[in-house]
């Protein structure tokens, strides 16, 4: 299943921040790091554990994560710092163990990463260790982004999610 733009606006618009996305070609590798501590690194490593996250036939991870994450974080510098925070945590578990960053290593040692600081067993806490961090700032925004969009709801069996209306049809069907 392809993401789309579409997808991108409603996973923003769940998250009320649709109005940064009309700016048109967003980049942040011309950051200024006392305003937005997210830049390419870390929507990089958010790409990366969207590959770990993601069900293995959603398609068009990295224009989606780069597009939300870009919009997501323009007008919310601390949720970034929060954001470029759990990255750095993340990083450096990873280069005690594999002696590179998240980034470097192959999907199957991303997810023996995220698996061996047990982020899926993690409570998601932003004021939390380092590993609780991670699973909050990375794998949960992640993975509301995806399932609060059309697309993310049709993998997991929604047909419509919250906000997505989907026409008097999905709201008449008989018993079973």
């Amino acid at each position: 299943m392809e993401l789309t733009r579409r997808d991108v606006l409603a996973a923003l618009g769940a998250v009320s921040a649709a109005g940064a996305v009309g700016a048109g070609a967003l980049t942040l590798s011309q950051r200024d790091d006392t305003e937005n501590p997210v830049g390419d690194h870390e929507i990089a490593t958010l790409v990366a554990v969207a590959g770990v996250v993601y069900p293995s036939d959603v398609e068009g991870i990295e224009t989606f994560v780069h597009e939300y994450s870009v919009a997501r974080f323009a007008d919310r510098p601390e949720y970034a710092a929060g954001v470029a925070d759990a990255v750095a945590a993340l990083d450096e578990y990873t280069r005690t163990w594999h002696d590179t960053a998240f980034v470097g290593l192959d999907a199957d040692a991303r997810e023996e990463t995220l698996s061996g600081m047990e982020v899926d067993i993690a409570d998601p806490v932003p004021e939390g260790a380092e590993r609780e961090r991670v699973r909050y700032y990375l794998v949960n925004e992640l993975l509301y982004a995806l399932f609060s969009t059309p697309t993310g709801g049709e993998l997991a069996g929604i047909e419509n999610p919250q906000g997505h209306p989907g026409g008097t049809t999905s709201y008449q069907r008989g018993p079973q």
